[in-house]
């Protein structure tokens, strides 16, 4: 039995949870920061770190206004000590040290790819856990990971991106169809419009690896949105404008937010499905060709990326083991999960030092 005061402040939510087991919520707080950075197109670190001093007790407050005597109810402090943002992480991190140092508790640090992984082993998601040996493909804004999970703390990593994650992508993408941020939401729905056929875009497959790459990808679209760009300034003119005679708005170039001026909507929605049906394809045929080649008994999503309702779909469809993903709001970063993960640490007795730090390239395999 545990019941452990899990923190996560690794990007730009600022969250907080209290877990029984790794599997049992209690309570869960997170606070998004969404707006605070939209106007600027993306996450700025130093505003993420400054929100997170400013909401981490308040959040703290009330996720542990489920317990009537937290001092004596908890069995330890978990934290998310990286990778992420080095000024985001430094918050948790101390705020995760102070109060197991005043409430003599054990700290337990969390590796965040780990903490999205046991998202699958919270209650609610199957009646029994995941079994091993199994493959999580962890997909989020930051990362692209394909992770083979033979035990508890037993894992190898098959492959990764090496360029751009898969949820960076979509972010870049969702600028250059001027679609704003986050990248994500904005390019799924404007997808659901789009016919995917009506452009072609390219898939890196990087045979014989199980690596990804969506550079290419992000490329294509551009030139191909550009492409559209210059054939509606033509039709709406009569002729190609040149670079000087262009009237203000018809330029392509980035707004303040990052993003490009708007295409017609049915050419962005068009455009969106086809960068989605890329990214979907790649991710989905990838990982099924390592699950059968290492013969895993089910394969598992995790990351903001995994809510994606059309991967979904399509793993399901695809996989010839069963899938499992956890609910939309566990795919993105939460504490509940740092709390799951936790909980096999604390049993294991792999306590954090006090004077534990922050590692914002924290790999989730060291190197031999």
């Amino acid at each position: 039995m545990s019941l452990i005061l899990a923190i996560e402040t690794s990007c730009d939510e600022t969250a907080a949870a209290v877990v029984r087991d790794g599997q049992v919520v209690i309570s869960d707080v997170v606070l998004s920061q969404v707006e605070v950075h939209r106007e600027h197109g993306g996450i700025v670190p130093e505003l993420a770190s400054r929100e997170h001093v400013r909401k981490i007790v308040p959040v703290l407050r009330e996720v542990l206004e489920a317990l009537s005597d937290p001092v004596a109810e908890l069995d330890a402090i978990a934290v998310t000590h990286g990778p992420g943002l080095a000024g985001s992480l430094l918050v948790g991190v101390n705020v995760a040290k102070a109060l197991a140092l005043a409430w003599d508790k054990p700290l337990l640090a969390v590796h965040h790819l780990e903490s999205h992984l046991y998202a699958n082993w919270l209650a609610g998601q199957e009646e029994t856990p995941p079994p091993f040996p199994c493959l999580c493909l962890v997909i989020s804004g930051g990362h692209t990971s394909m992770v083979l999970v033979e035990d508890h703390a037993k894992y190898r990593q098959l492959g990764q991106t090496l360029d751009d994650a898969a949820g960076e992508a979509f972010d870049k993408a969702a600028r250059i169809l001027g679609l704003g941020y986050p990248g994500g939401p904005a390019v799924e729905q404007a997808a659901r419009q789009g016919q995917a056929g009506r452009y072609k875009l390219p898939r890196a497959w990087l045979r014989g690896t199980h690596d990804f790459s969506f550079s290419g990808l992000k490329t294509a679209l551009y030139r191909l949105a550009q492409e559209e760009r210059r054939r509606e300034a033509s039709l709406h003119y009569g002729q190609e404008p040149g670079p000087d005679e262009r009237p203000p708005g018809e330029v392509p170039r980035l707004s303040r937010a990052g993003e490009f001026p708007p295409l017609e909507e049915q050419v962005t929605a068009d455009l969106a499905a086809a960068f989605q049906e890329s990214v979907v394809d790649v991710l989905v045929r990838k990982t099924a060709e390592a699950a059968n080649a290492y013969g895993v008994l089910a394969v598992l999503l995790a990351g903001g990326v995994a809510a994606n309702a059309r991967l979904r779909e399509e793993m399901a469809l695809r996989l010839s083991v069963p899938l499992r993903v956890p609910p939309p709001t566990l795919c993105t970063d939460n504490a509940s999960m740092v709390g799951a993960a936790a909980h096999y640490h604390l049993l294991r007795g792999e306590y954090a030092p006090l004077d534990l730090d922050v590692y914002p390239n924290l790999p989730l395999i060291a190197s031999e």
